[in-house]
């Protein structure tokens, strides 16, 4: 999922907020993202969720019930990971304009099972061709 570069950052409130969700075993309404993090005010957190909805980075999982009320719960659209992946790769492509291709050809330098990594990236490159065949074959029809 590509993403502008002014949202790759993330201030300490929406890192705050998206570390708490990473960590929950569910998602979360508002006010229970308050009570993890008693810094953290219910105005704070849900002008963040909406900045992190607009961002793409969480989703609405659910509307539940919070005491009589119904309100929505929140989950990451992505991995603490795949941030971590995406801002890592976003650097490289806004400050040295390095290409994905040489960015793999790179960190595959200082890869001690080069030979089983790259096998792996053959597979992982094979599945994410049919994929894109699939999709434009369907955009076709």
């Amino acid at each position: 999922m590509p993403r502008g570069k002014t949202e790759l950052s993330l201030t300490k409130r929406e890192l705050d907020v998206m570390t708490i969700l990473w960590e929950s075993s569910r998602p979360l309404v508002a006010s229970e993202i308050t009570k993890k993090d008693e810094s953290l005010n219910i105005n704070t957190v849900q002008s963040v969720i909406r900045k992190l909805l607009d961002k793409k980075y969480i989703e609405v999982d659910d509307i539940v019930y919070s005491g009589t009320v119904l309100t929505r719960s929140y989950k990451p659209a992505l991995s603490k990971k795949e941030m971590a992946v995406q801002r890592f790769i976003g650097q490289f492509q806004e400050n040295d304009k390095v290409s994905i291709p040489n960015l793999v050809a790179t960190l595959l330098k200082h890869e001690k099972n080069e030979q089983e990594v790259i096998e792996e990236l053959e597979l992982l490159l094979a599945e994410r061709k049919k994929l894109l065949n699939e999709k434009s074959e369907s955009d076709i029809s």
